[in-house]
C-alpha cells in the first residue's frame, strides 16, 4: 500500500494488549491512521496485568516496546474507554462513524466456568480474577478474595502454576492440590513455571499418583517415566522454598460439584474418577462413575477464558465466529469476523490475538497474531475499499471525538500516560521497590492531572 493512498485510511483497533499494540504498529508503519481504544487506563493488557508480578525484567522490556509503539505519530490512544453493546461505544457505532476497518483485539474478557453446582459459594474463584487482583488491575485490586489453607487448582497449565506460585510464596497456605481431568502426561505448564514451586512439590505423593495412573497410561501407550521427568524438569533449578506448603497432584479426577458449609463457604470438592481412552497422541478422559471428595476450603478454576458475549459479534463455543472460508487467510487462519445467520463475513471487521483464539499462547504469539491480523486488514483496504467508499479520516476522527467528549468521563491519552509512568517510577525509587503500580483509576487520574 503506498503512503499516498494509505494516509486516507483510518482504522479502529479495540484493545491495547500485545495483539492490539502490534497490529496498530503494523498499520501505522503502512501509513494508516489508527485509533487505539483500550478498556484499561494503561496499555499492555495481559502483558501488564496477566504476567506474574515478579517478572520485572520482562515487564520493563515490554513496556519499552509499547511506549515506542504509542509514540508513533499515526496512532492516537484512548484509554479508559469501553466497546460493547452496553459499553461507552458500540461496535456498530464505530462502523457508522466511517472507520474503514475495525480490528477487535480485546482479548478474552469473558470468564469461563464449567457450570457446576456450588460455583457461587464463597471461596470459589476463577484464576483470571485472582491474577488481576495480585497484578493490581482496577477494580480487581480492591476486591476481596479470601483464600483458605487448603487450595484446589482445577487445571494444570501455566496459569495454574502462577496461582500456585502466589498462594505458596505470598499466602503460605498449608496445601495446594492441582486437579487434572486427564493424566500425568497431559500437564501443560512449562519447566519455567514449575521452577517457582518445585521445592514445595511432594515427591512421594507424585510417585504414588504415577503408580496409580500407570496401568491406565500404559494401556494407551504412554510412558510413565517420561511423564515424571517432564513434571520434574522444573524442579532441578527451582527456587528455595519460603513456606512449608505441600503441593501435590490429583490426576484422573473430573470436578463434579463444590460442597458448602452452613455459612455458604466451600468446604470440599467432589470429583469423579476418570480413565483414558484413545491413544497416547490423542488421549481422552472417560468418566468411571465413582466419586470422592477432596477436602479443601478454596477452589480456583484455571481453565482458560472466553470472549465477551456482549461485545457485539456472534459467538460460538466461547469464541467469536470467524469466516470458515476466509478471503485473506494467513498461515491457514481466518481473521475475518463472520455472521453465521447471514452466512457471510462481516465487512471491515477483523479479530486478532485472544479475540481470535482465546487463551492461545504467550506474548510473542499474541504479537505475531496481531501483526497477521493487521496484514489482513491492509489487504482488505487495498482490495475491498474502493475510491467511492473512502471517508475522510479527519471527518471520522471528528465524529469519534464528538462521541467520546459526549460521554463525560475521563479519557486517557498518550501524553498523560507518560506522566503516569514517570510518577510510578518515582514511587518505586522512593519506596525502594523494583516496580510500583497505582491500583486505582482515581489515583491514576489524579497523578495525570485529570481530576
Amino acid at each position: 500500500m503506498s503512503q499516498e493512498i494509505s494516509e486516507q485510511y483510518i482504522v479502529a483497533v479495540v484493545g491495547a494488549g500485545p495483539a492490539g499494540l502490534f497490529a496498530a504498529r503494523q498499520l501505522a508503519n503502512s501509513g494508516v491512521r489508527v485509533v487505539l481504544i483500550n478498556r484499561d487506563v494503561k496499555p499492555g493488557g495481559l502483558a501488564e496485568y496477566g504476567i506474574y508480578y515478579e517478572k520485572y525484567k520482562m515487564k520493563v522490556g515490554l513496556r519499552k516496546q509499547f511506549r515506542q509503539i504509542l509514540d508513533l505519530p499515526q496512532i492516537e490512544y484512548f484509554g479508559n474507554l469501553t466497546v460493547g453493546q452496553h459499553a461507552d461505544i458500540s461496535l456498530e457505532a464505530l462502523k457508522d462513524m466511517g472507520f474503514h476497518a475495525v480490528v477487535v483485539a480485546a482479548g478474552a474478557q469473558g470468564t469461563k466456568w464449567l457450570g457446576l453446582p456450588g460455583e457461587n459459594l464463597q471461596g470459589v474463584y476463577h484464576a483470571k480474577d485472582l491474577v488481576y487482583h495480585y497484578n493490581h488491575l482496577p477494580p480487581y485490586s480492591h476486591q476481596s478474595y479470601p483464600i483458605g489453607k487448603r487450595v484446589a487448582l482445577v487445571g494444570v497449565g501455566n496459569v495454574s502454576m502462577d496461582i500456585a506460585h502466589w498462594v505458596v510464596h505470598d499466602l503460605k497456605v498449608d496445601e495446594v492440590i492441582a486437579i487434572a481431568r486427564r493424566g500425568p502426561a497431559e500437564v501443560k505448564f512449562t519447566k519455567a513455571e514449575m521452577e517457582n514451586v518445585g521445592k514445595n512439590l511432594d515427591l512421594a505423593a507424585l510417585d504414588a499418583e504415577l503408580e496409580r495412573a500407570r496401568p491406565i497410561m500404559e494401556a494407551i501407550g504412554q510412558d510413565v517415566a517420561a511423564a515424571r521427568d517432564n513434571i520434574l524438569a522444573g524442579t532441578l533449578k527451582a527456587s528455595e522454598p519460603v513456606s512449608n506448603t505441600r503441593m501435590r497432584f490429583d490426576f484422573l479426577a473430573s470436578p463434579v460439584r463444590m460442597i458448602g458449609d452452613a455459612q455458604g463457604k466451600v468446604c470440599g470438592l467432589e470429583v469423579e474418577d476418570t480413565t483414558l481412552s484413545g491413544d497416547k497422541e490423542n488421549p481422552k478422559a472417560k468418566s468411571l462413575g465413582t466419586k470422592r471428595i477432596v477436602d479443601v476450603d478454596t477452589v480456583v478454576f484455571c481453565i482458560g477464558d472466553k470472549v465477551d458475549e456482549d461485545f457485539g459479534l456472534p459467538v460460538q463455543w466461547n469464541a467469536f465466529v470467524k469466516s470458515p472460508e476466509p478471503q485473506m487467510p494467513v498461515a491457514g487462519n481466518s481473521y475475518e469476523a463472520y455472521d453465521p445467520q447471514a452466512a457471510s463475513a462481516i465487512p471491515g471487521v477483523f479479530v486478532a490475538g485472544w479475540s481470535r483464539e482465546a487463551s492461545s499462547g504467550l506474548v510473542g504469539i499474541a504479537r505475531k497474531d496481531g501483526e497477521n491480523g493487521a496484514q489482513v486488514v491492509l489487504s482488505y483496504l487495498n482490495a475491498a475499499v474502493g475510491q467511492t467508499d473512502r471517508v475522510n479520516s479527519g471527518q471520522v476522527m471528528a465524529a469519534f471525538c464528538n462521541k467520546v467528549t459526549g460521554l463525560k468521563k475521563v479519557i486517557v491519552s498518550q501524553p498523560q500516560l507518560k506522566l503516569l509512568e514517570q510518577s510510578e517510577l518515582a514511587e518505586a525509587q522512593r519506596l525502594g521497590l523494583e516496580d510500583f503500580k497505582y491500583d486505582s483509576n482515581e489515583t491514576m487520574f489524579q497523578v495525570m492531572g485529570l481530576g
